[in-house]
């Protein structure tokens, strides 16, 4: 029974030593950042699908607060284009009904980042809405329609933006 006793102590103090202290500082960035006070990224959205793209909506939000926490000023451009071009009209006709209620999301979303302090720019691809057989007129009010999305992201990259497609 003592031989028991000793193997869960000596068990219990190599786990003791393998944890950090409660003083640790979080994981952070500042190696990343160090001597920037902006970064400009144009994030190139194409994800068809309601819940993922809700996801990557919320984590270019959480990766723009992050980086105001940070004491980085952040200027985004969210473009979406391709499959993505559905989930960014009022018409929900072309969503299936099973994905209306995850689309409303993403539409609510949208709508907070168009006002988040460092977004720049929410841009539709009028080619991507031509091929998606969508109406331009039906565009969520908070986004801009652009000509060709490519283009648009070409002109970012030139003027010193990154490219990020999540």
């Amino acid at each position: 029974m003592s031989h028991m006793f000793a193997l869960a102590a000596a068990a219990m103090a190599t786990l003791l030593l393998g944890v950090s202290p409660a003083s640790a500082d979080a994981p952070n960035d500042r190696a990343a950042l160090a001597g920037l006070t902006e970064v400009k990224v144009a994030f190139d959205v194409q994800n068809g699908d309601p819940k993922t793209l809700l996801r990557q909506l919320e984590v270019i939000d959480e990766t723009r607060q992050s980086l105001i926490n940070q004491g980085v000023k952040p200027s985004f451009v969210i473009t979406f284009r391709g499959p993505a071009t559905k989930l960014t009209q009022t018409d929900q006709s072309q969503i299936k009904p099973e994905d209306r209620e995850e689309a409303g999301k993403v539409t609510a979303k949208i709508k907070a980042l168009r006002s988040a302090e460092g977004v720049a720019n929410l841009e539709q691809c009028a080619v991507a809405v031509r091929l998606a057989g969508t109406n331009p007129e039906n565009l969520l009010p908070d986004i801009k329609l652009v000509g060709n999305g490519w283009i648009s992201l070409m002109a970012y990259q030139a003027g010193g933006y990154g490219y990020i497609a999540p």
